[in-house]
C-alpha cells in the first residue's frame, strides 16, 4: 500500500478511534501475530500461580505515600541523543513546519500499560512505560531497550517490579516483581549501543506472580503483539507515564516512516506526532485496535531514543529481531548480555 494512502485527517482519526475502542474487550489468549505465512499461535491455561514473597513484601513496602514520592530517574526520552552529538539540525528530530501536533491527555490509564517502579541498597525510584504482551507464561511484559537493559542480569544493581494501570498513586492490580536475569534486550542492542543500535530499542521483561500468586496476564489481559506489519498505522492510541506524573498520557495520531538522516542513530523508523510525551514515555506503546482488543506496532524509543522533542516519538521497527526475542523470552532462553556475542 502506498503511503499515502495511509494517512487521514486528524478527523477523521479521531473519530474512526472513538468507533473503533467503543466495544472492544480484551482476551487472554497467548499469541504472537506476523506478517509472514508462518503464524504461531500458542495458549496457556489461566491458572492462579500461588503467592510471590517477594510481592508480598513489594506491596507493603510501595504505599500511596512512596509511590508518590518515588523520584522518575534517568533513561529519558531522547536523554542522549544522537542530534546534539552530532551537530544535526533539530529540525531533523521534531515537528515539520506546519505540522498538525495532535493532543494528548491525562487520564487513568488502561490495564495493559502500566510503569516501572525500583528498589536498590540507596533508594527507590520510578522510570519509563511498558505494556503487557500476550505470552504462553501470561507473564510478559513490552518496554525499549534504554529503559530496561540497566536492570538485567542475575544480580542487577537495581531490582524492577512492573505496575499495570498505575494512577494517582494507586496500584489497582497490585505489583508484579520482574524476575531475576528476565530481561531480555537484543544482542545487536548490547553490541552496537543504544545510538548505533537504535533500530534494535525493544526489550521483553518476564514477570513474577503479584501478592496474590495471579499472573499479569491474568489479571489484566494482554496485547497482541504484531511484527512485519509496515510504519503506516491508523489510527494509533500511544501511551506514556511521563516522568513524575501521577497519570499517564494518552495521545490518537497515526504513524508513519522516517529514514534516519543523522549517522549517528541509522535505520528506519516509525514516526508518530503526539504532543507533551517527555521523559519518563518511554517504552510506552504504540497501539492499534485489533479485534477482541489492542495490538502494539511500536514502543516509545529507537530513533534518538524515542525522539528529542515533547511533540515527535518514533520506535525501533518491530521485525524478525522483534520476534526472534519474543521467542527467546516465552521459551525462556539464556538472555543476552554485554560481550555474549559468540566469536
Amino acid at each position: 500500500m502506498e503511503p499515502g494512502t495511509r494517512i487521514v485527517r486528524h478527523a477523521a482519526v479521531c473519530a474512526a478511534a472513538l468507533l473503533l475502542c467503543t466495544g472492544l474487550t480484551t482476551t487472554a489468549s497467548a499469541e504472537t501475530i506476523t506478517a509472514s505465512a508462518d503464524n504461531t499461535t500458542v495458549s496457556a491455561d489461566s491458572a492462579t500461580s500461588g503467592a510471590d514473597p517477594l510481592a508480598v513484601q513489594l506491596d507493603a513496602y510501595w504505599t500511596p505515600a512512596r509511590m508518590e514520592a518515588a523520584l522518575p530517574v534517568a533513561p529519558f526520552k531522547g536523554n542522549g541523543a544522537g542530534t546534539a552529538e552530532t551537530g544535526a539540525s533539530p529540525a531533523v528530530d521534531g515537528p515539520r513546519p506546519g505540522e498538525y501536533i495532535p493532543p494528548s491527555r491525562s487520564f487513568d490509564g488502561i490495564p495493559q500499560a502500566g510503569t516501572f517502579f525500583w528498589t536498590d541498597a540507596t533508594g527507590t525510584g520510578r522510570t519509563c512505560s511498558g505494556s503487557v504482551v500476550r505470552s504462553p507464561g501470561h507473564d510478559l511484559v513490552l518496554s525499549a531497550g534504554h529503559c530496561l537493559k540497566g536492570y538485567a542480569g542475575t544480580s542487577p544493581e537495581r531490582h524492577l517490579a512492573f505496575v499495570p494501570q498505575y494512577h494517582d498513586s494507586l496500584k489497582p492490580f497490585g505489583i508484579f516483581p520482574v524476575r531475576v536475569n528476565g530481561v531480555y534486550v537484543p544482542q545487536q542492542y548490547y553490541d552496537l549501543g543504544e545510538h548505533a543500535g537504535a533500530a534494535y530499542d525493544f526489550a521483553f521483561a518476564t514477570t513474577e506472580p503479584n501478592q496474590d500468586g495471579t499472573r499479569l496476564e491474568d489479571a489484566v489481559g494482554g496485547v497482541r503483539l504484531l511484527t512485519g506489519t509496515g510504519y503506516y498505522h491508523a489510527p494509533v492510541r500511544m501511551i506514556g507515564y511521563p516522568a513524575g506524573a501521577e497519570k499517564p498520557l494518552e495521545c490518537w495520531s497515526w504513524t508513519t516512516r522516517w529514514d534516519s538522516d543523522d549517522p549517528a542513530d541509522p535505520g528506519t523508523f516509525p514516526r508518530i506526532a503526539c504532543d507533551a510525551f517527555v521523559g519518563g514515555t518511554s517504552g510506552g506503546p504504540m497501539l492499534v485496535p485489533w479485534p477482541g482488543g489492542w495490538a502494539v506496532v511500536g514502543v516509545i524509543g529507537g530513533y534518538h531514543t524515542g525522539g528529542n522533542t515533547p511533540q515527535i516519538s518514533y520506535s525501533a521497527y518491530f521485525g524478525t529481531a522483534t520476534e526472534a526475542l519474543y521467542r527467546a523470552a516465552v521459551t525462556g532462553a539464556p538472555p543476552a548480555g554485554p560481550g555474549l556475542t559468540a566469536g
